[in-house]
Formats: C-alpha cells, sequence, structure tokens
C-alpha cells in the first residue's frame, strides 16, 4: 500500500497580508519533506470561490513548482475540473503534459466535476449535465494527449477542429487516470471506466472493503477503458495527525481535521455564502457542536473506542477522527486499510488552523515508526497485484472501441493561415503570389523579410 499527501490550501479567517504567500511556501516545504521520506504522492485540488475551505485554483502552477524541488514523489491533480466550462480539454492535455515533462514523468491526471454552487454556478455550469460534461471533457483531453494529430471532435458540450496539441507527455500512452469519488457510484464509475478511484468520503476500512471489493468486480466484469491505458487503483483519504502522545495528537489535530468536515459542508450541503464577507472560521467555532464538529464530542467518543476510525460518534454527535494519534495506532488503522485491498491511503493534514511545525513533526514520526514496514511489504504486493490483474486488464482493454480515436476528416486535412485564408476566399491571384513570394523571401532570413516589407 502507497501513501499520499493532500492539499486543498485551506485558510481560515483572519487573513494577513502574507497569508497565502506563507500557506503556499509552507506546503511546498512539506511536500519537499515528503518525498526525501518516500511517501509516494502529492495530490492537489482545483477549486475556485471556496474562500478559507480551499485557495488552490491553480494546481498546475503550484505542482509544477513541487515538481522542481522533490525527485521521486508523483505529483496528482487531484483533481482538474473537467467540464469544459472550467477547463477547455485542449487546454487541459497541454498543461498535464508540460507537467509530466518538467517533473520528469511523475504526473498523474486526475478528474472531477464538482458539486458545489459556488463553482458550478461561477462558470455557469448546468448541474444536471455536468456528469456528461465531465465524460466529454475527459474524453477529448486523452485523445489530445495521444493523438498525432488530434483528429477533432464534435460533441455537446465540446467542438474542436483536428490539431496537434503539444506537449506530448513523457508517460505513454498518458499519464495514470484517476476520478473523484465521494460515494459508491462513483466508485461504480470509475471501474467502468478503468481509472483509478479517488475515495474523498473518510471511511473506514471496513467500510472501504465494500468500495474496493465493487471496483475491482465491476472493472473485470464491465471494465470499457476511457482512456488508452488501465489504472487499477483504489485510494482513500483520511485526515492525519501524528504524536507519540494520543491526547497532544488529538490537541494538534482534532480541530483542524473537524473544521475540514465543516467548511466542506458549509458549501456544498447546508451553507449560505456572501462572497468576501461570509466568516466560515467564525461560524464553525459558534456552530461546530450544532452540526457535530465540536472536539470536545470527538475526543469523548475517541476514549470510548479501542481503534481508530474514520468518524467517531458520541451522543448523537460526530466528528472526523482517522489516522489522528501515536504511531502504533496509526500502523494499526492503516493496516486494516492494506488488510482490505486499498491501493494508497492519503493523508489530509493540511486542514484549519494546523501548525506547519506540528505537520513537519507529524511527517518526520510516521516516516520514521510506520511508513519503512509499509514500504517493505508494498513490493510484493505491488507485484502480485500486477501478475492477478494481468489477465483482467488484456480483458480491459480488448473492450476499448476502435472509433474512440477517428480518423482525419480527411486524409489531406489542412488549415491555411489567416491571410491565406484571405486570399483563398476572396480568389485574389496577386494576393496569392504575395505570399508565396513572402514565404519565400522570409526563407532567405532577415534581409529578405526587410527587402519585401519595403516593397510593400
Amino acid at each position: 500500500m502507497k501513501f499520499g499527501i493532500f492539499y486543498e490550501h485551506q485558510l481560515p479567517r483572519p487573513w494577513q497580508e502574507e497569508s497565502e504567500y506563507e500557506l503556499i511556501q509552507h506546503a511546498l516545504e512539506q511536500i519537499e519533506y515528503a518525498d526525501s521520506l518516500g511517501i509516494d504522492y502529492a495530490w492537489e485540488v482545483e477549486h475556485h470561490f471556496l474562500e478559507e475551505y480551499s485557495h488552490s485554483s491553480a494546481p498546475e502552477v503550484f505542482l509544477a513548482a513541487a515538481s522542481q524541488r522533490t525527485k521521486n514523489i508523483r505529483l496528482g491533480h487531484g483533481i482538474v475540473q473537467t467540464p469544459p466550462g472550467f477547463n477547455h480539454p485542449a487546454r487541459i492535455a497541454e498543461r498535464i503534459s508540460m507537467l509530466d515533462l518538467v517533473s520528469n514523468g511523475r504526473a498523474d491526471f486526475g478528474t472531477g466535476e464538482s458539486s458545489s454552487e459556488a463553482e458550478l454556478g461561477g462558470f455557469m455550469i448546468d448541474p444536471e449535465k455536468k456528469r456528461a460534461m465531465w465524460e466529454e471533457g475527459v474524453r477529448v483531453a486523452v485523445r489530445c494527449m495521444t493523438e498525432e494529430p488530434f483528429t477533432g471532435f464534435a460533441g455537446e458540450f465540446v467542438t474542436m477542429p483536428p490539431r496537434n496539441v503539444l506537449p506530448k507527455p513523457r508517460q505513454k500512452p498518458h499519464p495514470p487516470l484517476w476520478v473523484a469519488c465521494s460515494r459508491r457510484d462513483t466508485i461504480h464509475l470509475a471501474a467502468q471506466k478503468g481509472i483509478g478511484a479517488l475515495a474523498f468520503a473518510f471511511v473506514d476500512p471496513e467500510e472501504a472493503k465494500y468500495w474496493v471489493d465493487d471496483y475491482y468486480k465491476t472493472l473485470e466484469k464491465q471494465g470499457v477503458p476511457i482512456g488508452d491505458a488501465v489504472n487499477p487503483n483504489v485510494a482513500c483519504v483520511t485526515t492525519f495527525m501524528a504524536h507519540p502522545d494520543e491526547e497532544e495528537a488529538i490537541r494538534r489535530g482534532l480541530e483542524g481535521a473537524n473544521f475540514f468536515g465543516y467548511s466542506l459542508a458549509h458549501y456544498y450541503v447546508f451553507g449560505r455564502h456572501h462572497p468576501g464577507v461570509t466568516d466560515v472560521w467564525a461560524e464553525f467555532q459558534q456552530r461546530r457542536a450544532e452540526h457535530g464538529y465540536d472536539p470536545e464530542a470527538v475526543i469523548a467518543a475517541s476514549k470510548n473506542e479501542d481503534r481508530l476510525g474514520a468518524k467517531v460518534v458520541a451522543s448523537g454527535i460526530g466528528g472526523l477522527r482517522g489516522a489522528v494519534g501515536t504511531p502504533d495506532q496509526i500502523r494499526e488503522y492503516l493496516q486494516r486499510y492494506e488488510e482490505c485491498g486499498v491501493d494508497q491511503v492519503i493523508f489530509c493534514f493540511q486542514a484549519g488552523k494546523n501548525r506547519h511545525e506540528h505537520i513537519m513533526e507529524a511527517l518526520e514520526l510516521f516516516g520514521r515508526e510506520v511508513l519503512p514496514e509499509f514500504k517493505e511489504r508494498d513490493e510484493k504486493i505491488a507485484r502480485d497485484k500486477g501478475q492477478r490483474l494481468a489477465p483482467v486488464i488484456e480483458q480491459v482493454m480488448a473492450r476499448k472501441p476502435a472509433d474512440d480515436h477517428p480518423p482525419l476528416p480527411s486524409p489531406d486535412y489542412e488549415f491555411p493561415a489567416i491571410p491565406r485564408a484571405m486570399a483563398d476566399r476572396a480568389g485574389n491571384d496577386q494576393f496569392q503570389q504575395m505570399l508565396d513570394q513572402f514565404a519565400e523571401d522570409t526563407a532567405l532570413g532577415p534581409g529578405g523579410i526587410e527587402g519585401l516589407l519595403q516593397q510593400r
């Protein structure tokens, strides 16, 4: 089982002039340190307009910066908002490919569609059509990365003529594909499309087992790859904070973890948001018990549990707990995910007002006392999994329709430069001759161009 770290770039109010700068610099330091420890993945979201919950609207820039400070850690878009209203698929392909090049082939392409009014409404995207938009956007983006040239597409949401989209990614045929999953039906969708499932639902290991079993059964029976390669993986997200003393781990990590849950629900479930005015952190402090994120309730519930859980409940009030505890507690918790067949556990620790120095100390403790034994087992687990799934992947790839990569509209398809097109439309032979002469003079170098300009 592999491990990742996850960034929303949370920034609760009040903000100072340097707050966002410090937030980003600390995150880069954390990823650089995680790379040195041997953590496998760093995941970065794309969100828009979600004040305090996520100040991460340009993950491609952040991940490119991280690529120059790291050597081995994989850099995942977790996720790119894929409906074309957010990002044109050709631009997605260009950015993913460039990240793959500057990182020496370490990019992962996570996809998603959002379900918040802040984002969907902000980009005028119809919630009823966002799943269809997601699929069309992913299909076109993958084709743009793999076809030379891209042969064109005319769909409901994207229309684009043939063009050779550049650059191409270093990983062939393209970086691994993932989709964000918050419900089991999206896990099912991931398997049907032959892509990895990023389960952002904070589920316990025992519940995750059903997600994993459903994923691999569906992949084998129904998988038809949306891309040109299968990425058979299930990743689960959990909150995280480690310290030798359990009480101190809870003190350092629990409030941030529960602000993560509260601020998420503010935008996606119950909130009324006034842009630039609403103070989500203040509301959290005032109303956290009402909505189930009271740290005192979570602490009380945790004292009655023998084992860590993604969530804990006391007197009808629940909150997030996850991998917040001692190294021994965290080890046992993670082993349960490993036994259930989860391929990657992703730690969410940059949350609320969790302090940078506490995050760095927790990473150091995890890297020293927990990570080595999982890494030791991972090589054999991955090898056995690869052998077990090889015939399944072969079957899945055999189902991919040939028309997923259609031919060019005509074998001699071309497009003229704008002046040439003007000459074509006008039927102006003199204009055509001038353009031909310009081409010849340009080939001669600066002197030829200057001479032509003087003639004009």
